[in-house]
């Protein structure tokens, strides 16, 4: 029997301009994603990797293809419908956080969650556990300009998580921090995967936050050139191969 993946992605494609100038951002490009796996997808300026978190987000339609979260395609679905399956099923963590400086972090945690008329008992109980998972109770009561960018992030995270969606999207979402609000964030992101269950596709040029990833998919030129599994291999084995699939995109062995 075929096994049945969470989200399935067929033959995408992303084409701009007509004729001549028609120019494929992503170009026939197929993968799935299982519950529970953390993604990366990696590749240079113009590889297609922030059209296709675009697409998979339902922020850009597609040209051509399949997009399939359990079962439910994404393209066949109108713009009232792919409104509603975004605010109930996806979470997102940017670079820029996002967060809604007229509302403390505990109201801006809460802000998916009231959208979706969730009951207050039911919102309550949720902020306090993924807020506890994260270690940010005791920022809650403040605004975000009181606190740092590390926390931030994992205000973001905290508020991606809330209606416990199907997948979390984060584009670059170490790009602004420094090296140790990086490491902060993205041990954080591990800890809402590992612990919390949460699926994860991160877009990331950074070795070091693609090395946390279970699969890193690497793109080039709109084409899917490779992916590699972490598998056994520790964070610094995991790194070289990185380091080592780079140095190959421009040509030469596979070393996938």
């Amino acid at each position: 029997m075929k096994k049945e993946h969470y989200i399935e992605v067929k033959n995408l494609v992303k084409n701009y301009g007509t004729g001549s100038m028609r120019v494929s951002a992503v170009d026939h490009v197929s993968f799935y994603v299982d519950r529970g796996e953390f993604i990366g997808i990696m590749g240079a300026s113009g590889s297609g990797k922030t059209t296709m978190l675009n697409i998979l987000s339902t922020i850009d339609t597609m040209s051509d293809g399949q997009v399939s979260y359990e079962g439910t395609d994404i393209s066949r679905l109108k713009e009232e419908e792919l409104a509603d399956f975004r605010q109930k099923n996806l979470g997102f963590v940017f670079q820029d956080y996002n967060l809604l400086d007229t509302l403390s972090i505990e109201e801006n945690i809460m802000l998916p969650m009231t959208l979706c008329g969730q009951k207050k008992e039911e919102v309550d109980i949720r902020v306090k556990s993924i807020s506890e998972t994260l270690g940010i109770c005791d920022i809650l009561g403040k605004f975000p300009y009181e606190v740092s960018g590390g926390q931030k992030q994992r205000a973001a995270c905290a508020r991606a998580l809330a209606n416990d969606p199907k997948l979390i999207l984060a584009d670059e979402p170490t790009g602004a921090l420094d090296s140790r609000s990086s490491t902060m964030l993205l041990d954080t992101l591990q800890v809402m995967n590992k612990e919390l269950g949460a699926t994860i596709l991160m877009v990331t040029h950074d070795v070091f936050s693609a090395c946390y990833c279970d699969r890193i998919l690497f793109l080039s030129d709109g084409k899917i050139y490779c992916e590699s599994e972490r598998g056994n291999l520790n964070k610094r084995e995991y790194l070289d191969r990185i380091f080592n699939i780079q140095s190959q995109m421009g040509g030469g062995e596979l070393l996938c």
